[in-house]
């Protein structure tokens, strides 16, 4: 095992590697606090995809944001790997010291050597013959996990991995006038039913079932938000409901960004959704989550926080992989490996899961930081809801 003090010698500038996607991304923070513990003079920045980074505004432990202008995958390997090695000729003029790729891909691996960073720090995967170091990854480990295991394979300190975000002080003004177009006295759900991969999707008209009973029966209000492009659908399950139901349910995609949804989250009381990137944002603010699991493991992807509930089907088709491997390999996971359809979770279940996490008083006032002594994935954690604060983040996003 590598010695912390020879890894800190020559590691001044050091360079994450991040997907293009907001769940991975808002995983990362507990990796991100640890590296920053580690190399506290060392300058880290972070190069992600899309608009994942705005996940990231906020976070003290970063320095600056390096976009990745990836090809049209249209054009064929050979745009693609042009695009990889003029990015990687910019990044050699920063002269990085290391590199932690958190993107299992050949992309990423391939980026950072041609970019010359001499310690390259990865997962076992796609490109491995290119890291310094190959991580390997077991079945079921969570996500958030998986990333401090590239500290610990360095021999770095590694503290609880609790889970934590920010509010800029600028983003709650910006959401606070959508915030008062919401009735006072009545609790807030937040519901995320969208995902970029529809597999994750629930049979339409479930969600509208699940509304209609949060309405009702529990006096909520429901606020939706995603991309442009959910507005549609979030417009078609809404047009299920009678109009006297549907007056409490906001869609407000289009008038809070990425950047800012953290300072809707923190004035919900709880939230329900698919596996998506805002249901991981959600817990990172602390917020009490419902996730409907199918075709993802929830021993990876489950929300970092024990305020959670998972639903997926008893029905599981395991890989074949988890088949041949020992039962002790597989026993201590909290969900069999496999997939499941999201079709068998039935609305009485997601129904009793929000009422379970619904406050039985409404209570506006700022959260405080709170901590719970709990095992995640054989590894301890807190959660931590921090206060909106000023921010005033290295390099701003917009």
């Amino acid at each position: 095992m590598t010695r912390r003090s020879e890894v800190q010698a020559g590691s001044g500038r050091i360079l994450v590697v991040c997907t293009r996607y907001i769940g991975d991304t808002t995983l990362a923070i507990p990796f991100l606090r640890n590296l920053r513990a580690a190399f506290p003079a060392a300058v880290i920045d972070v190069c992600a995809e899309g608009g994942a980074r705005a996940v990231l505004t906020d976070c003290p432990y970063v320095d600056e944001f390096v976009a990745w202008r990836r090809a049209d995958g249209r054009r064929g390997p050979a745009a693609a790997l042009s695009a990889i090695r003029t990015q990687a000729a910019w990044l050699r003029s920063r002269n990085y010291d290391r590199a932690y790729l958190l993107k299992r891909s050949l992309s990423g691996s391939l980026l950072a050597a041609l970019a010359g960073i001499p310690h390259r720090v990865g997962f076992a995967a796609d490109g491995r013959i290119l890291l310094s170091r190959a991580v390997a990854v077991s079945p079921g480990r969570h996500q958030a996990a998986r990333y401090l295991d590239l500290l610990r394979a360095e021999g770095l300190p590694v503290d609880d991995g609790h889970n934590e975000n920010w509010i800029a002080a600028e983003a709650t003004a910006r959401v606070a006038s959508v915030l008062a177009r919401l009735p006072a006295g009545r609790r807030r759900v937040f519901v995320a039913m969208r995902s970029t991969a529809p597999e994750k999707h629930w049979p339409a008209g479930r969600w509208a079932e699940v509304i209609d009973h949060l309405v009702r029966a529990r006096s909520c209000e429901v606020v939706l938000c995603g991309s442009p492009a959910d507005v549609a659908e979030h417009q078609a399950e809404v047009g299920r409901l009678s109009p006297e139901v549907a007056g409490h349910v906001h869609d407000v995609s289009r008038d809070v960004r990425l950047r800012d949804t953290g300072s809707l989250l923190v004035g919900m009381d709880a939230c329900v959704g698919v596996d998506t990137g805002l249901i991981h944002l959600a817990a990172s603010h602390g917020l009490p989550v419902a996730v409907l699991f199918g075709p993802t493991d929830p021993n990876q992807w489950s929300p970092w926080t024990p305020r959670a509930v998972v639903l997926r089907s008893p029905a599981v088709q395991r890989p074949l992989f988890s088949l041949t491997r020992s039962s002790a390999a597989t026993s201590a996971l909290a969900w069999p490996l496999g997939e499941a359809l999201m079709a068998d979770i039935p609305v009485g279940d997601v129904v009793a899961a929000v009422d379970s996490l619904l406050p039985a008083t409404i209570d506006r006032r700022t959260a405080t930081v709170r901590s719970l002594d709990l095992r995640h994935a054989s590894f301890r954690y807190e959660v931590a809801s921090r206060a909106p604060r000023p921010a005033t983040p290295a390099a701003a996003l917009d």
